[in-house]
């Protein structure tokens, strides 16, 4: 965040550049001279729409006081949108912030749920196994028995999967001294 010091070289530095007086600047944007110069040595910390006055006498956006006053974040990126609204010449400063404050809302609302919907998708994928895992295993399991029984494949067609017969165990007598096997 800018402190009232940076904020006040920054009027300081663009007045000089416009060639504009204190008394000047003061007039155009509505304050008195006085208040305007104990701003510009950062002594006073404007409202926003003192700020936006200000700009309007140094004919400079009221976006980049904004940022100069740590009120507003700086733009990363313009983008059409953002160029469009700035460039707007039948809206004043007030309303373009707004309209771009708006607009920006809607774009984080809609990056926050594209993050949440992929991050559930993710999380989905990895509690559950895809439905071609488990038509692989199936297949696996259905060519296993398949060829337990004399077939090749697993495919249907050529009647029921048949499981081998159980055997019935071997029954043994068995003694210290003499195992033998019943019949």
């Amino acid at each position: 965040m800018a402190s009232s010091f940076d904020l006040g070289e920054f009027i300081r530095e663009q007045r000089r550049v416009a060639q504009i007086s204190v008394r000047q600047l003061a007039k155009a944007a509505g304050v008195s001279n006085p208040y305007l110069s104990q701003i510009e040595r950062g002594l006073r910390r404007p409202s926003a729409e003192i700020l936006q006055q200000i700009a309007k006498g140094l004919r400079i956006s009221a976006e980049a006081m904004y940022v100069q006053a740590g009120i507003l974040d700086e733009r990363i990126a313009g983008g059409v949108v953002v160029d469009a609204v700035l460039a707007d010449t039948t809206i004043n400063e007030r309303q373009k912030q707004v309209l771009l404050e708006v607009y920006d809302s809607f774009r984080k609302e809609n990056d926050r749920r594209t993050s949440d919907e992929l991050a559930t998708q993710r999380a989905a994928a990895r509690v559950r196994p895809s439905k071609d895992a488990f038509a692989d295993a199936v297949d696996d399991i259905d060519e296993e028995v398949g060829n337990r029984n004399g077939r090749n494949g697993g495919d249907d067609a050529d009647g029921p999967i048949l499981m081998p017969p159980r055997q019935a165990p071997l029954r043994t007598t068995m003694s210290r001294h003499n195992p033998r096997r019943l019949p």
